[in-house]
């Protein structure tokens, strides 16, 4: 089948499909044609990586767009996202109009009801139809990209929902899921009334085997020598073998799997020293500029670490990068310009990186739960061993795991060569995922009773998988108990009514149990402000928590779920970097920027930072000296688990408050152990917990000054600085560290910034005249040209002396906080 035998796409585009190479369709595509995905429909393909399913997914999207309707593409990551949207624009030639939203959960995308094609992650979905989103109902083609993904705990339940209130508000919707091969695909096609489309073909032969001893021993029988050296390592010498093999010009990439950060870096570094030795001398050039590119991304160890391996022709890919590092590591590799990537498995969750040969080094990883290393499961390894092998790149693809001796090799053989994926399973009945879904499908209109809450219910994976109806009904009740105890929801009857903070928290897309903490907390701080100048204090944490009688739904607020304060007397200390200078030591809880970053750092929205041995009792120090700035009732200290949830909860707010500080990034990952990735995900994290709070508290009528505590410790935290800097970074162009040299340099407003004598400008900003004039042009400058300007030497070294307490002066390299 061709793509001209394809009659319901837009002019132009067949021919533009055999221009791209494909002259016939692969025997999946085909399969999904016959089965009318171009003909509105609903499809789940369930095939291997590599095999096409983008292109089925642009069949139906272009032919519903060319029918006059409107197509949603929703993907699991953000940077996936981006991806897509990069591959879906070369259809804007034939007037397709092509959309992408990831962030801002509180908007409803009005502007992209003119795009034909809109690319989403399925969290900004969900939160698109929470907001009433006018387009939604429009949609006549949704595609779900990994709908595999369905089976996980995180964010399984929402991309469930989503699809289900999707198909609820558009009764005609053609729905298409792309799926990686599992083992029940059959039971995902039945739940979304779809045609299944199974198959195990792919373009290019992959091959799975086991490396013992000398050779690789492959699922067919074949084996191929790959001897492992004196005191070499097997995973170098697999990657140095299919450096060697050249096929088209092309030598062999590969990518390692590895189960921690801190293995991949390790093993980045010691694979550069199989990678350098094989460069070509213009590659050598690339990389050093690309090493150069990486470093200017942030000031951090991490930065310098992927340089030094960059520049070798290695790389490490983890969370723990910036956003910035991973797309340069991306982007080089898929140029077959880096040469091996060590990777933790989040890689192999969809982003297009290709290579000849994947390394899965370690099929074991560390899960609490469990109690130690645990095997991971076979979906997850065929994803990491899909990577191996791309039309057009490669001739073959291979897929590798290790073994030190034979009875090894013959239980990887049997546990993950030879052995079908799991089936997927919903994760919906799960409490933390109810709580969330019921309150939105309540507000958002879906159901107002609680019969059709089931109803609604009914129509999802879970109800199709289980005949154990009273187990869902029985979880949703304990949710309902739990909303109205909070005062999310009003309950008359079998009616059910979200309530107005209950339609607020669903706005915001936060978790309830989030929103009953920061309410909690929220009022403490202003309860504790009016009984100012009392003697009463809190104490130290004793006893067990009473649980009220009215909480017989197992749920109550987070101040309930701790004992009272009992009254006695405790020693508090001073605050640290000065920003709990005004809180009286004799008071109760003051508002401060902690309390506040340790309010939002103990929702279950935000990932906490663990505490490392040894940090209890640092945390539990900084606990004890710092008490009259936490907003809620701390557990006892006698309860193991909950206190130390509490410690490190303060952990993460004493990182997001070393931001706000201005302390730098390199300092930062130091302390906290953290990547620069990591900093930037807890400062957005808090940003939006933040701004929640802010209109909770407003939403409440709580006293104005808490409104503006909350406002400022957003702010703070979202461009990294102390409060006497807000304004200059409130001009664009002006992160924190410019900020902080123009503020030592004597300016310290913008209207200082506007009106200041341009020399002084020029030295506090190191004389880069460019940077210069655009900070004048958008701090509203008439004339911000620094033509025949010379710095100002006295402002240049007031500004290379302002570095404030433990903060080192940055090389003039910039950091995100530059481009808030």
């Amino acid at each position: 089948m061709k793509p001209s035998d394809v009659h319901t796409l837009p002019d132009g585009v067949p021919e533009a499909l055999e221009a791209e190479g494909i002259a016939e369709f692969y025997p999946p595509q085909a399969a999904a044609v016959e089965a009318g995905v171009a003909d509105g429909e609903s499809v789940v393909a369930s095939v291997p990586t590599a095999s096409g399913k983008t292109l089925i997914a642009e069949l139906a999207m272009l032919s519903a767009v060319q029918r006059g309707g409107k197509a949603l593409y929703i993907v699991p990551l953000r940077a996936l996202a981006s991806e897509k949207k990069a591959e879906f624009e070369r259809w804007e030639e034939f007037g397709i109009d092509v959309g992408v939203s990831t962030g801002n959960y509180q908007s409803d995308g009005e502007w992209l009801a003119s795009c034909d094609v809109i690319v989403a992650t399925s969290e900004k979905v969900d939160s698109l139809v929470r907001n009433n989103a006018p387009w939604i109902g429009d949609l006549t083609c949704v595609v779900s990209d990994e709908v595999h993904l369905v089976d996980d705990s995180g964010r399984g339940p929402t991309l469930e929902v989503t699809l289900a209130k999707l198909r609820k508000i558009n009764r005609d919707l053609q729905v298409v899921a792309l799926s990686a091969t599992v083992g029940n695909a059959d039971e995902v096609a039945e739940w979304l009334d779809a045609t299944l489309v199974e198959s195990d073909w792919r373009p290019i032969e992959l091959k799975m085997g086991v490396h013992y001893g000398d050779a690789i021993n492959f699922d067919d029988g074949s084996q191929r020598e790959v001897p492992v050296g004196s005191g070499q390592k097997p995973t170098a010498a697999l990657v140095g073998d299919a450096l060697d093999e050249e096929v088209d010009g092309k030598r062999g990439s590969s990518l390692v799997f590895v189960n921690s950060r801190r293995n991949a870096e390790a093993a980045a570094g010691r694979l550069g020293d199989v990678t350098a030795k094989r460069l070509a001398p213009d590659e050598q050039a690339e990389l050093e500029r690309l090493a150069a590119e990486i470093r200017d991304v942030s000031d951090t160890d991490t930065s310098d670490d992927l340089a030094d391996c960059v520049r070798r022709g290695a790389a490490f890919h983890h969370a723990g990068l910036a956003s910035e590092h991973r797309s340069l590591v991306e982007d080089a590799f898929r140029d077959r310009l880096i040469k091996c990537i060590a990777a933790t498995p989040t890689l192999a969750a969809g982003v297009n990186t290709p290579a000849r040969r994947v390394i899965v080094r370690d099929w074991r990883r560390y899960d609490g739960e469990f109690g130690g290393m645990r095997p991971l499961d076979v979906l997850e390894v065929h994803q990491m061993m899909g990577r191996a092998g791309r039309p057009g790149l490669d001739p073959y693809g291979e897929a590798v795991l290790l073994a030190k001796d034979r009875d090894t090799m013959e239980e990887l053989f049997e546990r993950y060569v030879w052995a079908e994926p799991e089936a997927v399973r919903s994760k919906l009945a799960a409490e933390p995922a109810l709580r969330t879904h019921v309150l939105a499908t309540v507000a958002s209109g879906f159901a107002t009773t609680r019969e059709g809450l089931l109803a609604f219910l009914d129509r999802t994976l879970y109800a199709s998988q289980t005949d154990d109806d009273d187990r869902l009904a029985e979880v949703t009740d304990r949710v309902l108990d739990y909303l109205a105890v909070n005062d999310f929801l009003e309950r008359d009857g079998d009616s059910l009514q979200a309530t107005s903070i209950g339609h607020t928290v669903s706005r915001l897309y936060l978790d309830p149990m989030s929103a009953a903490e920061i309410v909690d907390g929220l009022r403490e701080g202003v309860e504790s402000a009016a009984d100012a100048g009392s003697a009463t204090r809190r104490s130290r944490p004793s006893g067990d928590a009473e649980v009220p009688a009215d909480a017989d739904a197992g749920f109550a607020t987070a101040s309930d779920l701790a004992a009272e304060a009992d009254g006695d007397d405790a020693t508090g200390g001073d605050a640290e970097d000065g920003d709990a200078e005004d809180g009286d030591a004799a008071d109760g809880p003051t508002v401060t920027p902690l309390g506040l970053y340790h309010l939002v750092a103990r929702t279950p929205d935000m990932y906490q930072l663990y505490l490392k041995s040894g940090d209890r009792q640092t945390y539990e120090e900084q606990f004890y000296e710092r008490e009259t700035e936490f907003l809620g009732h701390a557990p006892s200290e006698f309860d193991d688990v909950a206190f130390e949830d509490w410690l490190a909860a303060l952990k993460t707010a004493r990182l997001l408050e070393d931001w706000a500080s201005e302390l730098d990034e390199d300092v930062i990952t130091e302390r906290y152990g953290v990547g620069p990735g990591d900093i930037r995900g807890k400062v957005d994290t808090a940003e939006w917990l933040l701004g929640a709070a802010e209109q909770l508290a407003t939403e409440l009528d709580l006293d104005g000054d808490v409104v503006r505590d909350v406002r400022a410790a957003k702010k703070r935290v979202e461009d990294g600085v102390r409060e006497e800097l807000l304004e200059l970074t409130g001009v664009r162009g002006v992160g924190r560290k410019r900020a902080r040299r123009l503020f030592e340099a004597g300016i310290e407003t913008r209207t200082e910034l506007r009106d200041a004598d341009k020399s002084v400008v020029l030295g506090a900003l190191r004389g880069r005249e460019k940077t210069a004039e655009n900070v004048l042009r958008a701090a509203g400058r008439q004339d911000p040209s620094m033509d025949g300007v010379e710095s100002d030497a006295a402002a240049s070294a007031a500004a290379t002396a302002g570095s404030d307490g433990e903060a080192t002066d940055d090389g003039g390299q910039a950091t995100f906080g530059d481009f808030s």
